[in-house]
């Protein structure tokens, strides 16, 4: 079977499966002293290899599949080589906000994965239906619905919580996850939603050559602000990284970014609308998050999911099988009967 083929349902199950050891090993690695620091590593020391090795293995896989083809090509000599087109170069944007603040989201101390999960998966359906209004579009009744579960949900965490109390660098992660995930959509949908394999190709190839360097060169960017002035951090995360005890981890974790990053991109470039692809990419990423709380919990004694972030997490999927399920519900209501002068 043609990856590009893949049903929508085995890429979400194995999306799952590549996104839970992602999950654990990046707390694992950001909670656990590593023996030649004295600490837990950041997400500054974490990021830049893990990056760098899966853009390595995503050049490996454009090159190897023949992907690189499907991209508008620039001419050099006899050689050719893939380039973005405007709209690709536009989801790289986007997509480079995503590659640096998922991981990060899951390195802060005090931040429980099922709270911070709740916060960029949820407030993407938040926003949703006001993005909607503004472009005076009409808003259906269940994403009214949706919406209002959500806002319960990060109510009732918040409040459990005593309040929101994230570090700076967490609330512009969340900020940033938002932005970057608006973006990568609009433009999947616009050029590449087709159910044309060759037009999925194309858009993967141009967005990657853009998000992995862009990612990296955004960590740097975040390093050097009043955020998150940790400069020493960035440079053992570039350069002494190689050589320690974490990197058979770091290995792992890398693979399984490159895994997500190609799944991720084909649940989503599914032809079918995007109330059914966004639930399953979704739903798949918030389950691998609290079955990795729980994991954590058993095995490496670490803090289980409040009640609280339990009910929120809940009542998100709710609203996102909602989301997936009321348009399907919707049109198959058969419609009322007509009579040949069209009058009911």
């Amino acid at each position: 079977m043609r990856l590009t083929r893949l049903p929508i349902e085995l890429a979400t199950l194995i999306y799952l499966l590549t996104y839970l050891p992602y999950i654990l090993i990046t707390r694992l690695l950001s909670t656990t002293p590593n023996h030649e620091l004295g600490r837990s590593l950041t997400g500054l020391q974490i990021l830049p290899a893990v990056l760098i090795m899966a853009e390595v293995l995503l050049i490996g896989f454009i090159v190897l599949s023949g992907w690189w083809r499907a991209a508008p090509q620039l001419r050099l000599g006899r050689f050719s080589l893939p380039t973005p087109s405007r709209w690709t170069a536009l989801s790289g944007v986007g997509a480079a906000l995503l590659l640096f603040t998922v991981p990060l989201s899951l390195t802060f101390k005090g931040v429980s994965i099922p709270f911070i999960q709740l916060l960029m998966r949820g407030d993407v359906l938040v926003i949703a239906p006001l993005v909607d209004l503004l472009a005076r579009r009409r808003v259906r009744w269940y994403s009214w619905v949706a919406l209002a579960m959500v806002a319960v949900a990060l109510v009732i965490t918040v409040w459990s919580r005593g309040g929101l109390h994230l570090p700076p660098l967490a609330i512009l992660t969340v900020v940033f996850y938002t932005i970057g995930y608006f973006i990568r959509l609009a433009v999947m949908t616009r050029v590449a939603k087709n159910g044309d394999p060759e037009a999925l190709k194309g858009y993967f190839v141009g967005e990657q050559i853009v998000a992995m360097p862009l990612a990296i060169l955004a960590l740097w960017l975040i390093s050097r602000s009043p955020l998150a002035a940790q400069g020493a951090q960035l440079n053992w995360g570039f350069v002494g990284v190689w050589a320690s005890s974490a990197m058979p981890l770091l290995i792992v974790l890398a693979a399984s970014f490159f895994c997500v990053s190609i799944l991720a991109a084909l649940i989503l470039l599914n032809p079918r609308e995007n109330t059914f692809c966004v639930p399953f990419e979704r739903s798949a990423s918030i389950l691998a998050g609290i079955l990795a709380a729980y994991v954590l919990a058993v095995a490496f004694r670490q803090p289980y999911p409040t009640p609280a972030e339990v009910v929120g997490i809940v009542l998100l999927v709710a609203a996102i099988a909602l989301l997936s399920i009321a348009p399907r519900w919707r049109r198959s209501i058969p419609l009322p009967a007509t009579s040949a002068s069209g009058e009911a």
